[in-house]
């Protein structure tokens, strides 16, 4: 009995890594529960087996990958942060834009984008906590907000992919913006 569910926790752990995989590099609707299977050396049949349906397997995917992380927090080095954060959305920024686009219709994608939302704005208040201290009330939150729009996965798509700047451009303009936005609160 236990050689039995030793391999269908294998068989299982080798599914989730095939879909791990296309999630990174398909949407929802290419990766397909025969791919999953194929990609896991099982069939369609076992996928739906232990997992129910493909919005299923999907969540269960999402969940396992865990949160992706953004860089180590080194307040008081802006310019580090932005190298972080820019060395985060190289590797899995095209991913999150592609998953963006199926949150809509997704609901496990939307609980997951959330997740990532939520995470990032905690990790603005960490690494600006002696910037966004100074101040209070709506400037914090304004300040606050704006940062995170600095640091968003939109702006990375702005400058890398639709204007089509190079890394260290883009590094550096998204440098001039988070300096300008405390700059802006410090004087005004």
């Amino acid at each position: 009995m236990t050689a039995r569910a030793e391999s269908a926790a294998a068989t299982k752990q080798s599914i989730l890594e095939s879909a791990h995989r296309l999630l990174l590099a398909h949407s929802f609707e290419e990766m397909t529960v025969d791919i999953v299977a194929a990609g896991a050396d099982t069939t369609a049949r076992t996928v739906l087996r232990l997992f129910g349906s493909k919005e299923e397997l999907l969540a269960q995917a999402l969940h396992s990958l865990g949160q992706f992380g953004l860089a180590p927090i080194t307040t008081d080095d802006v310019e580090a942060l932005v190298k972080g954060a820019y060395d985060f959305y190289e590797k899995v920024g095209d991913t999150v834009i592609r998953w963006l686009a199926d949150e809509p219709r997704i609901a496990a994608m939307h609980e997951h984008l959330n997740i990532g939302r939520q995470h990032l704005r905690a990790w603005v208040a960490e690494a600006f906590v002696s910037e966004l201290g100074q101040l209070q009330g709506s400037a914090q939150r304004e300040l606050h907000d704006a940062l995170i729009v600095a640091f968003d996965v939109y702006t990375w798509k702005l400058l890398r992919r639709d204007f089509g700047l190079s890394r260290r451009a883009a590094q550096a303009t998204t440098l001039r913006i988070i300096r300008g936005l405390i700059g802006g609160y410090k004087d005004g």
